[in-house]
């Protein structure tokens, strides 16, 4: 349980390293096409950790408790920031590759430009959305901690 979510959270907590570190090194585009990637790789972790704490979760519940205890908190919580990937990966990043095709290069449009305040408004929901889950992940640490110390 802990090595899934802190393989999670350290992935979410490395991330935006990699985006600065493009976005500061490299031309726009670019920078882009590999903060995209990241972002992609960085969902398959959370869907993989996600399904991996769930299955160790259940089985330490039923082996330690005697139940499975299918909706406690840390699992309604892990829920939540797997649906919440599921909405960036799958709802969000094509929003924002569609604008990409369309526009070109997205900052080379004036702030103005629908088609940049669109793209820039995907981006916050997307860096608010990496945030929801981060915080979400803490309390979920937080809980898991907690029951496996209360443990006799």
């Amino acid at each position: 349980m802990l090595l899934a979510l802190a393989t999670w959270l350290g992935a979410l907590i490395f991330f935006p390293f990699v985006a600065q570190t493009a976005f500061t090194s490299l031309p726009s585009h670019s920078a882009g096409i590999i903060v995209r990637s990241s972002l992609i790789r960085l969902h398959s972790i959370a869907f993989a950790c996600g399904v991996a704490f769930l299955a160790a979760s259940l089985t330490y519940n039923r082996v330690a408790l005697g139940r499975v205890r299918v909706l406690s908190a840390s699992h309604l919580f892990l829920i939540v920031m797997v649906v919440l990937t599921a909405i960036s990966q799958f709802r969000i990043m094509p929003r924002m590759d569609a604008l990409r095709l369309a526009a070109g290069e997205i900052s080379t449009l004036p702030p103005y430009e629908p088609m940049r305040a669109q793209f820039d408004s995907l981006h916050t929901w997307s860096t608010r959305i990496e945030e929801m889950i981060l915080v979400l992940g803490l309390i979920v640490l937080y809980l898991t901690c907690r029951q496996i110390a209360e443990r006799p």
